[in-house]
Parts: structure tokens; C-alpha cells; sequence
């Protein structure tokens, strides 16, 4: 018999050892780049990159920024991801400022990444008689809290307000105004907790001094803790003046008293203001606002913050007070006085009867309506 040709046989074994071959290089090549990858320097700038991982910032996120940045080019960025999560750094990463180059090894940029960060503090000083978006705002622009938005919805988180008490759809009213110092790092959460926090410290503080003055407001008016701020939230932003807040509260509180007095309007125009610019759902008037009170806003019946329309106190606070506006409610002067305007000075002139405040108003008020002159048709 012939014998079979072996060359087929050597053939087919030849091109399963190059392939064999080709495997345990290419394998090699590969095993050598990714072994070699954390200490390959980047392609980019040695000028200093400098960026701020924000507090709380997702690892995806951190990628997104390190290459819009340029610290690693956008077709590293699997590489890179794949590299952390081999070292099981995703979660170490620290938020704030961190500088970086465009030619540092990965190695470097995950060293940076999870450099701790010094602990760094604000200041941030809260005046009397602010409200709630304006808190927003001052601590948005100091980098506090994260966006304005966020501030807000904190403000307003039903689960947190209840945890901490507020009776109120709002924190307003409870954000107490004093000078704080706060992490860079901190939520929105922590900064309004620790203002209603504060709050709570100064009003029982207050309270406690005033004990027989909450009781009176209890028995005359049936008010509890809400109403007192919500007075002390009028009389903050009627008046600048420390020595006029217990006379502004008595006006207000004589007119809710007095039987002779009807109806029991307040007719405080920093409420329709309120009404027409803070709360989420606002008149058809309100939204015609444009910064002065006009004849329309003082009518209006579908401002719930309108006091020429509603009588009594508003659905809530107006502003945050400070201690002395809280004091004024718990003790204001012994008057009879039904009525103030303005002198254009900073002060008031109080008036017991109508007649008294008509003579007030045409002396220090040419041309002009009943408050602060700014009623327009």
C-alpha cells in the first residue's frame, strides 16, 4: 500500500503553533501594556489643571470631569474606570479641589483623586427678616448647600420639616438669621437643619423668659408657638428699629384684641409682597407684580398673604425673626395705639384713633396712601 503523505499533517501542525504563538504574544503585548498602564504618562498639558469634584459626586461623574478637563483623553476613560475599579478606589475619591496635569500617570491621578482634602469652613451671616428664597441665595453664592434649587426643596421637604417639628409646609419662618460657619462639604439638609435647630435653642430661650406673655396670647388670641413666629415675621419686616418692635407689636395684637376694633384687618403691605413673590402658586394679581403695590394687589382676595382682604394673621410666617422681634410678641408695650406710618426717617409716628393717623399720614405722606407711600393705580 502508498504510503499517506505527512505534509498535510505538518502543515496543519505548523499553523497551530504560529497561532499558539501568536496568542502567547499578543497576550504578552497585552498582559505588558495593562501591567504598564498605571504608570504611562498622559499625552496632555504639564500646564496645572485645576478642578472641583463636587460633594457627592458620582464616580461617572468624576470620569466626566477628568475628561472634559483633559486630565485623561475621552478614549482612556474605560481604561482609566477599569484601573479604579482593579484598585477598589471608585468610592475613595475625595470631593473638593484637586490639581491636576495633562501628562500625570494614572497612578498620580488617582492618588490626587483620593488626597484628602483639608477641611475647609465658610461664614456665612443670615440678616433679620429674610425669607426663605433669599436665604437660598445668599448661601447658593457663598458655594454653600449646592444650587438655590436645592436650598429650596430642603426648605421645603415634608419628611425633614416633620423630623424637626415645623408645623408648616415651609421652613420659613425657622430659619433662624445669625452668622454661621459651615463645611464646604455640607447638603442643603444639613445647613437648613441646623438653622430650624437654632431656631428651636432661641425661641425656647425666649418663651421661657416670657412664660406669662405666651400664656396671655394662649387665653386672649389661642395662639400657639406658629402664631408667635408668624407675628414676630410682621414686625421684623415692618420695622428696623430694635426699640419699636414690642410698640409694632402691640399695634398689631390691639388690633386682633380690641372688640371696638372691626374688622380685624392688619393691613401690612409686606405680606401682599410675600404673597405675590415667595409662595409657589400666586394670584392672578400677584402675577402682575412687578415690585411696587398697586390698588389691584391691596384687593385682591385671592392673595392668601393679603391683610387688607384677610383677617387675622397670614397662613404663616413672612420672613425668619431674629430674638428681638420673637421678645416683641412675648412682651410688647402696654398702648393703646391702633396705627403707625412711616416719618421717612426709619421711624414711625403711632396713632390711637383715625383721625389721629389721617393727620399722620398727610404730614408725612404728600400725595401718597395709607403705608408706605407706594400704592400706585
Amino acid at each position: 500500500m502508498p504510503r499517506k503523505s505527512r505534509r498535510p499533517q505538518r502543515w496543519a501542525l505548523g499553523i497551530i503553533v504560529t497561532l499558539l504563538a501568536l496568542a502567547v504574544f499578543s497576550a504578552h503585548a497585552g498582559w505588558k501594556r495593562l501591567t504598564s498602564y498605571p504608570e504611562r504618562p498622559g499625552l496632555g498639558s504639564s500646564e496645572p489643571i485645576t478642578l472641583t469634584i463636587p460633594a457627592g459626586a458620582s464616580f461617572p461623574r468624576v470620569l466626566e470631569l477628568l475628561a472634559e478637563h483633559e486630565v485623561i483623553a475621552p478614549d482612556e476613560t474605560q481604561a482609566f474606570k477599569l484601573f479604579v475599579l482593579h484598585r477598589g478606589a471608585a468610592a475613595k475619591v475625595t470631593a473638593g479641589k484637586h490639581e491636576f496635569r495633562g501628562d500625570m500617570t494614572p497612578t498620580q491621578i488617582l492618588d490626587e483623586l483620593m488626597r484628602r482634602q483639608g477641611v475647609q469652613e465658610r461664614r456665612v451671616t443670615i440678616p433679620e427678616g429674610k425669607q426663605s428664597l433669599q436665604i437660598a441665595q445668599i448661601f447658593a453664592e457663598a458655594g454653600l448647600g449646592g444650587s438655590e434649587a436645592e436650598l429650596i426643596a430642603a426648605m421645603r421637604d415634608p419628611e425633614l420639616l416633620a423630623r424637626l417639628e415645623v408645623p408648616a409646609a415651609s421652613a420659613e419662618g425657622y430659619l433662624f438669621p445669625d452668622t454661621y460657619k459651615f463645611s464646604t462639604e455640607a447638603t442643603a439638609t444639613q445647613i437648613v437643619e441646623r438653622m430650624i435647630k437654632r431656631h428651636h435653642e432661641v425661641f425656647n430661650e425666649v418663651r421661657r423668659a416670657h412664660g406669662e406673655g405666651a400664656r396671655e396670647l394662649s387665653d386672649d388670641l389661642g395662639w400657639g408657638d406658629h402664631q408667635i413666629v408668624t407675628m414676630a415675621s410682621l414686625i421684623e419686616k415692618e420695622t428696623g428699629q430694635a426699640a419699636e418692635r414690642p410698640r409694632i407689636a402691640s399695634v398689631f395684637i390691639n388690633r386682633l384684641k380690641f372688640t371696638s376694633f372691626k374688622p380685624k384687618l392688619l393691613q401690612t403691605d409686606p405680606t401682599i409682597i410675600y404673597g405675590c413673590t415667595v409662595p409657589e402658586r400666586k394670584s392672578e394679581a400677584c402675577q402682575q407684580f412687578e415690585g411696587r403695590i398697586r390698588r389691584i394687589h391691596l384687593r385682591d382676595p385671592d392673595n392668601a398673604y393679603n391683610t387688607y382682604t384677610h383677617e387675622g394673621l397670614p397662613p404663616g410666617p413672612i420672613s425668619n425673626p431674629g430674638r428681638d422681634a420673637l421678645e416683641a410678641v412675648l412682651a410688647p408695650e402696654k398702648t393703646r395705639y391702633l396705627y403707625f406710618v412711616a416719618r421717612n426717617d426709619g421711624t414711625h409716628q403711632f396713632s390711637k384713633s383715625v383721625q389721629e393717623h389721617e393727620a399722620a399720614v398727610d404730614k408725612y405722606i404728600r400725595g401718597g396712601a395709607k403705608g408706605d407711600g407706594t400704592v400706585q393705580d
